[in-house]
């Protein structure tokens, strides 16, 4: 009996030689290996993007998921590793991009026309590999397109990315990777700055065509995450509820700054 047991995990192994290191070993409980996104009041409370692992950044538009896929671009681009973009709805704006610090002789943008033609091209990317970063926006999309999307396709792309040094980044208006991500952003707008040029409104918030869009306000809520730093704690803000997960970030100045003072940020000591 014991010999045919091992004759069978010996097939088993063999034909799953390439598709996984060892289907009889559980999957390694350490945190996967991260790299900064790039905003570093959101790496600090996220503790970076996983490499080998799926990140979900996800919300409704102007919540800042453009500004953090730029974000991260110009990081991996800058340390020299050559990133590809799936763009989902056809709407990256290379000049937009390059202005935010990526790399675009390092960048290999696919534009696709339908979530199939989406997929299946991150599938091959992944599967090709020599990628520092794969990243796939789903923002355009339209949501319910996307909810239709099963399950076990979120599976194989994390089975997919796992045991490489490539980081997968999704990004879209829900939730949709569920557990398969090892970490899901959930980002939401808050109010918008507008610069009034030494002009006076009534209210703040009136604003004109004259008025200059300066920038906004969002908050990011840590849904899951394998690699988060523990015992970080952020006290209540005026606005925001107290909680570890959630942090607030500003985006006016063409990069994110903590709303929070330092009196505010605490470690836990326990």
């Amino acid at each position: 009996m014991h010999s045919k047991s091992a004759a069978l995990r010996l097939y088993v192994e063999s034909a799953l030689a390439g598709r996984m290191a060892s289907p009889f070993c559980p999957p390694s409980s350490e945190p996967p290996r991260t790299v900064p996104a790039g905003i570093p009041v959101l790496d600090a409370v996220t503790g970076g993007l996983p490499r080998g692992g799926l990140t979900e950044i996800y919300g409704p538009s102007f919540s800042g998921k453009t500004s953090f896929l730029q974000s991260a671009l110009a990081t991996r681009t800058a340390s020299s590793e050559v990133c590809a973009l799936i763009d989902a709805h056809d709407s990256f704006d290379p000049a937009g991009a390059e202005s935010a610090g990526v790399a675009l002789r390092r960048l290999l943008w696919i534009r696709c026309k339908t979530l199939d033609h989406a997929f299946r091209s991150v599938d091959v990317l992944l599967h090709g590999g020599g990628f520092g970063m794969v990243a796939m926006d789903l923002s355009d999309a339209p949501a319910r397109l996307v909810r239709q999307i099963p399950l076990n396709t979120w599976f194989r792309l994390r089975r997919t990315v796992e045991n490489t040094s490539t980081i997968l980044l999704v990004l879209s208006q829900e939730s949709n990777a569920k557990t398969c991500a090892s970490l899901v952003l959930r980002l939401e707008k808050e109010a918008a700055a507008w610069s009034l040029e030494e002009r006076s409104l009534p209210s703040p918030a009136l604003h004109t065509p004259a008025c200059l869009l300066d920038g906004w306000a969002s908050t990011g809520e840590v849904i899951r995450s394998r690699a988060r730093p523990k015992n970080l704690h952020f006290l209540s803000h005026p606005a925001i509820p107290e909680s570890k997960d959630l942090v607030r970030f500003d985006l006016r100045m063409k990069e994110a700054r903590s709303l929070f003072s330092e009196e505010e940020r605490i470690t836990d000591p326990g």
